[in-house]
């Protein structure tokens, strides 16, 4: 089957070269039973993938099970997935069975597997390996025959790294990746999506067809789309039935895509995305930092020059006069004028001036400290998007979440992790 007639059998919109030689490789890697992690930023059409490497598989006729992992309660999530015995806990009055008895002889498709805690991990792990499942409850184990493609949004390597995620099971999982390009790097799909969106509504509820102005496309290619395909098909649901006007400009758009996120998770802190020609607040404020460093270090030079005449003064040394180059005599008649003479001094920036703006950073000023102009780090970055964002929801952590492109339960795990208060 050529790539076309996939693209038109699973709705895929686009010619970008990357999301071409992703779809390739999902085609040629279908057939076999090798395990397939697709990774991608939250919104690209993972579950599509998923569901293009089942339909041209040998498993076809069997099952497609879909499971987000970030969506199940920790307590819960091990009979989710094996099921469980009757009587194993309170409340299981009958034996039920779990996702990979239900996918048996077909395919798995574990969404946001990043999310796993470390107890399941060591657990799946054991199952990959041995095609065996132990329901909750239970001592004995079940023969299954199950292909897994796993899928996340978030960087395995760098979980890895920090001790959050399983290396073993990384590879076990990653037998054959798959990676889908972010919307924003696939520019010239992106007025194609809209017209295919547009397209759709107009159909579905008999209205007239929308339109860019050359002002439009240009905003729309240039919006960085953090919800990517999910996102744009939103918003032109939202324009279709909204806008009366059918001719939409940079403006119309502006009421829609006016909010920017500056700071995202991880995966989505991206150089070629957040960069920018505006000067924030925190930029203002340590050029002013450095002025006053500079200046408290002319400061200790005088007063070094202060000692020295007064080192000279006690043995009768002349100094030359700067005004009109004849010696003079330093002595205890002018030491005491020259040392109450005025040095420049600083006053830290008004910190006042700062705290109304969202991008204020909350910074300790004091003399002794030398405040170097350092980029902030991944970690701090995090942290501060997720204090910005439950300040702006007032500490609800469903919208925090929604808004940082995450699941609520790695927000929880975020927020526990660097002891935010909410």
């Amino acid at each position: 089957m050529d790539i076309q007639s996939i693209k038109n059998r699973y709705d895929i919109i686009g010619n970008d070269p990357k999301l071409v030689f992703a779809i390739n490789k999902a085609i040629q890697v279908a057939p076999t039973d090798l395990s397939i992690l697709v990774t991608g930023e939250s919104g690209v059409g993972k579950e599509v993938f998923a569901r293009m490497i089942h339909d041209n598989s040998t498993r076809k006729h069997k099952k497609l099970v879909s499971v987000n992992c970030g969506a199940i309660p920790e307590g819960t999530i091990e009979s989710e997935l094996f099921g469980h015995v009757k009587g194993s806990f309170t409340g299981a009055d009958k034996d039920r069975r779990g996702y990979f008895e239900e996918a048996d002889g077909g395919t798995l498709f574990l969404d946001e597997v990043g999310e796993l805690p470390l107890s399941m991990q060591v657990k799946l792990l054991r199952v990959l390996e041995n095609g065996e499942i132990i329901p909750v409850g239970s001592s004995t184990s079940r023969k299954i025959n199950v292909r897994v493609v796993a899928a996340t949004n978030i960087d395995l390597l760098a979980a890895i790294r920090k001790g959050h995620y399983r290396e073993d099971l990384y590879y076990r999982l990653n037998q054959i990746s798959i990676a889908i390009p972010p919307l924003r790097e696939r520019k010239e799909d992106i007025v194609l999506l809209f017209r295919k969106f547009a397209s759709d509504v107009a159909e579905k509820y008999q209205m007239p067809l929308l339109r860019l102005d050359e002002d439009a496309k240009r905003y729309l290619m240039d919006y960085p789309w953090y919800g990517n395909v999910r996102e744009l098909k939103n918003i032109t649901e939202q324009i279709a039935v909204v806008e009366n006007e059918r001719v939409i400009t940079k403006e119309i758009l502006q009421n829609y895509l006016s909010y920017i996120p500056e700071q995202k998770m991880p995966v989505l802190f991206r150089q070629d995305s957040s960069s920018t020609n505006t000067i924030t607040d925190r930029e203002l404020l340590l050029k002013a930092l450095s002025m006053g460093q500079m200046i408290n270090e002319m400061r200790s030079e005088i007063n070094n020059l202060k000692q020295i005449i007064t080192t000279m003064a006690g043995h009768g040394i002349a100094v030359e006069d700067g005004s009109n180059g004849d010696p003079i005599l330093i002595d205890n008649s002018n030491l005491q004028t020259f040392q109450h003479s005025s040095i420049p001094s600083f006053q830290h920036p008004n910190i006042d001036s700062f705290s109304n703006s969202q991008n204020a950073e909350e910074v300790e000023f004091q003399d002794s400290e030398i405040v170097e102009d350092e980029p902030m780090s991944l970690e701090d970055r995090e942290k501060a998007a997720i204090r910005k964002a439950l300040e702006r929801h007032h500490g609800r952590r469903r919208p925090a979440a929604q808004e940082l492109g995450i699941s609520e339960r790695t927000l929880y795990r975020k927020i526990k992790e660097y002891n935010i208060e909410i």
